[in-house]
Order: C-alpha cells, then structure tokens, then sequence
C-alpha cells in the first residue's frame, strides 16, 4: 500500500517535468530508482523512499509533508538522498561525497540506485550525442562529472556485493573511463 502511494504522490509532484535534454517524463527516474532499490532490498520503506526521493529537491513539496504522510524514515532518507539547491554544484557534490563516508547502509543502498539510474541515462545518451551531452549539465565539465561519479563508486564500496554496485562501476568506465583523482 505504502508503495502505491508513493507512486501516486511522486507522479503527481513530477507532473509535467522531463528529465533534462529529454523528453522522458521525469517520473520514470524515480521508478528506476526504486526498481534498482527493489533488487537489493524487500524493505517496502526503502522503495517508497526511493519512489519519494527526488520531490524535495525538485518540486514544491516539503520535508514536513512526506514526514506526515510517510513517516519519519521515509522523510528521513528522502533528506538525506536531497541536495540543497542554493549550494553551488561543486558544494552539493562533496556534500554527498563526505556523506557516503559515514551513511547507514540503507542510505547507501538509496544513493546507489538514484546514481544508477541517472549513470544509465547519461551513458545511454553519451553514446548518441558523445561530449556533447554535457552541455545538457549545469556543470558542463566531463572531469567534474567523473570526480563526482567516481567518488560516489568510493563510497558505496559496503555494496560491492551488488550487481548494481558492478553495473555503476562499468559504466562509469564505459563513460568517464579509468578512476582518475585530479578534476
């Protein structure tokens, strides 16, 4: 049921949004989300996060609503899985770098899949538009997306059981190749 009405209230927060340089409803991000979220866990809270995940950065909804609708974890990990928008893209990213360092594992396990999700669709369309796609970024750095990508990948390691965890490692190679420290 929990699951359901996340659907519900994530397609209609998402209304009318594509995802950026697409014309792909936004909502099918969440979806995947909580498809990848659904392969490494039967936790009916983790799925609905990962359904919610996205409608506190990006729409008008609040914290205080998914709290009083969802509850507090789902509140909880949909934070923690937000980024503050007045921050600049390279403060943001950190953020969520440093984070990864110390996050419970369901908060992993959310950041995963979101960044897999978004990885496919980047590598999906690096290989139709090649280093043109990153005009489509606010950040139009390939150096700084793959910093990020990769920096991520270190701190989800605790999932490297995961075959989502493999398949975020593969395509990072496929797009921003080897690991590389310098931005």
């Amino acid at each position: 049921m929990i699951i359901e009405e996340a659907v519900e209230f994530a397609k209609k927060a998402h209304e009318g949004a594509v995802r950026k340089g697409t014309a792909v409803p936004y909502i099918v991000h969440p979806v995947e989300t909580a498809l990848i979220v659904a392969l490494m866990t039967t936790d009916e809270e983790m799925v609905a996060a990962a359904l919610l995940h996205d409608v506190v950065e990006d729409t008008p909804v609040t914290e205080e609503e998914i709290r009083s609708l969802f509850g507090e974890r789902i509140a909880s990990l949909v934070h923690a899985e937000s980024e503050d928008k007045s921050k600049s893209w390279w403060e943001r990213k950190q953020e969520k770098i440093d984070h990864l360092k110390t996050a419970p594992r369901d908060v992993k396990i959310l950041a995963l899949a979101d960044k897999l999700s978004n990885l496919r669709s980047t590598a999906r369309d690096y290989l139709l538009l090649g280093e043109e796609i990153w005009n489509r970024f606010n950040e139009k750095k390939k150096s700084s997306h793959a910093w990020y990508y990769w920096g991520m990948a270190d701190g989800l390691q605790e999932l490297s059981q995961y075959p989502a965890y493999k398949e975020y490692i593969a395509l990072c190679q496929c797009v921003f190749g080897e690991y590389r420290k310098e931005t």
